[in-house]
């Protein structure tokens, strides 16, 4: 097995234990989000109980709460148009750098009998 495969294997192993081992440790543990954990904390400092300085648009647009569902779709198509326009922006600048440029790369990229001035 080359040392590149091992070390691979390794990582894949190390980053499955370390989400596991959580899960199967600490049976019965509540793994809420953070919405509800900071909402906890505001009471326990304050001492009186936390009331949101707003609602969602969405909430009042409808008139209730978001299915889980639908609030998971939003998220991922939010996701998926950041994902878009990071992967974009990588490829412009990977292609502009490829096919576009500086003249000093395309000078040191050719061969010393093309350089301009040589007959």
């Amino acid at each position: 097995m080359s040392k590149n495969k091992r070390f691979v294997l390794i990582s894949v192993l190390a980053v499955i234990l370390i989400a596991g081992i959580p899960l199967f440790a600490l049976k019965g543990a509540d793994f809420g989000g953070s919405d509800d954990a900071g909402s906890k904390m505001v009471e326990q400092v304050t001492g009186d109980t936390y009331t949101p300085w707003f609602t969602p648009v969405m909430e009042k647009l409808l008139g209730h709460e978001l299915p889980g569902e639908v609030e998971s779709l939003l998220f991922c198509v939010q996701t998926g148009i950041g994902v878009g326009i990071v992967a974009f922006c990588f490829g412009y600048l990977v292609a502009r750098k490829k096919y576009g440029g500086d003249r000093d790369t395309h000078e040191k990229s050719r061969r010393p009998d093309e350089k301009k001035g040589a007959a």
